[in-house]
């Protein structure tokens, strides 16, 4: 038995994708492209947006803030995964652990809330366009951000904190990372009481902002069908379809994952369905922003003329 707060030097067995060692030579290589595809596409984002004037507008400063979190999000975890895969070290200390599970719930629960900011931002943009402005100020805007991440470390401090004072039995996480349902399978007393807490804490990071998602969806939808024009409402539609894309990606993986009873978790499924959120995400959030946004495409012909200019 051990728990978090132990003083010793024991570490955890990550057994991560060994069950088939058919598959990890194949994934590796998958994991690795799409990690370079993250890093690339959303490090592009990052850059648009500072260096074309165009893009200094509240859409664009939440999708680079996304950007950088989809960057500290994956980064995370997947350096760890590679090296599980080429066999180099199956192991994380419990120390290491700690702030893995910290750094991971900090930054997804970041990302819940940071969602329904620009969920909000769409709201103001199409329900209240003359009023966009001046709602959407850079003091408001700056503020909001603020609060996402403030509100993700927070979270994710309070569930660490439970989670850290369970005892353990077992070293051994049938998974790639320290996640908290495969922590909580090797609870070895009754944690009833500590599980439910963290339980609430998930529902109110997770399923709250999916529901005030939803909410400005609804209202967005009414007052795109209210648009005489059809130019205005397909533009409408299409930017914000592509939010409500990347939001139903997210959430649709996260709440399978965090709020589902302990007994009826699967690690199995855990596994893979965590690289959906951990890696896939990440990596399509860029081209779903980018594919139908002509302010972002022009950016990067602009960028990539000046760079041949100079040349």
């Amino acid at each position: 038995m051990g728990n978090f707060n132990s003083t010793s030097q024991e570490s955890f067995i990550l057994v991560g994708f060994s069950d088939w060692p058919q598959l990890q030579v194949f994934l590796f290589v998958i994991i690795l492209v799409f990690y370079s595809l993250t890093v690339f596409g959303n490090t592009t984002i990052i850059t648009l947006a500072r260096l074309d004037l165009r893009l200094h507008k509240p859409m664009y400063f939440f999708l680079s803030n996304l950007s950088f979190l989809d960057l500290c999000f994956t980064t995370s975890t997947v350096p760890q995964l590679l090296i599980n895969l080429h066999g180099l070290d199956r192991t994380i200390s419990y120390g290491g652990c700690v702030a893995q599970l910290y750094i991971f719930l900090a930054l997804g629960s970041t990302e819940c809330v940071l969602l329904v900011v620009m969920a909000f931002d769409r709201y103001a943009a199409v329900c209240r366009p003359l009023h966009y402005t001046t709602i959407m100020n850079p003091f408001l805007c700056q503020t909001l951000a603020i609060v996402s991440w403030g509100g993700g470390f927070i979270n994710s401090l309070i569930q660490t904190s439970l989670m850290m004072a369970m005892p353990l039995c077992g070293r051994q996480l049938n998974h790639f990372f320290c996640e908290m349902p495969v922590l909580l399978k090797l609870a070895c007393e009754d944690t009833g009481g500590t599980e439910a807490k963290m339980f609430v804490a998930r529902v109110v990071i997770v399923a709250c902002p999916a529901m005030l998602i939803l909410g400005s969806y609804v209202q967005i939808a009414r007052a795109v069908l209210k648009i005489k024009s059809n130019t205005g409402r397909r533009k409408a539609f299409g930017t914000c379809g592509s939010h409500l894309l990347v939001v139903s990606l997210f959430y649709g993986s996260a709440i399978y994952t965090y709020l589902q009873p302990k007994g009826s978790y699967s690690e199995s499924e855990g596994k893979f369905v965590a690289l959906f959120y951990t890696i896939i995400t990440p990596m399509l959030n860029p081209l779903i922003y980018t594919l139908r946004n002509k302010d972002v495409k022009g950016a990067l012909w602009k960028v990539l003329g000046r760079g041949t200019d100079s040349e």
